[in-house]
């Protein structure tokens, strides 16, 4: 299995984004893909967009804490709530997600900072 790393390019994932007919998760894959190795200026767009489209269609959810890195970081239980699945089932996507990219996605509290 190709490491998800190497199965994008920058200029794959970006003429992906822009086709008017591409598959959906096909065009997932390569927002996946820039949300984690894309060039900064990019990233941050996304996630800007992702932000927005996560309070739109999940306006209860809200970020309890924030990852070392900035990103905001979900209770599992109320995440998992918000999408109809068990905590048991949103835990066992973050391991797979965790897996497939080789980056951590969840964290404990104590690694996190709280809002202000």
């Amino acid at each position: 299995m190709m490491d998800f790393q190497q199965e994008w390019t920058l200029e794959s994932a970006m003429e992906i984004l822009q086709h008017p007919t591409v598959d959906s998760k096909i065009w997932a894959e390569a927002v996946e893909w820039l949300l984690i190795y894309g060039p900064p200026d990019i990233r941050e767009l996304l996630q800007q967009a992702s932000g927005h489209a996560t309070q739109e269609s999940f306006p209860g959810l809200k970020p309890q804490r924030f990852a070392p890195d900035g990103t905001p970081c979900y209770d599992i239980a109320e995440l998992a709530q918000a999408l109809g699945i068990s905590e048991e089932e949103a835990r066992e996507k973050l391991q797979e997600m965790e897996a497939r990219h080789g980056i951590r996605h969840g964290y404990d509290d104590e690694e996190t900072t709280g809002l202000q």
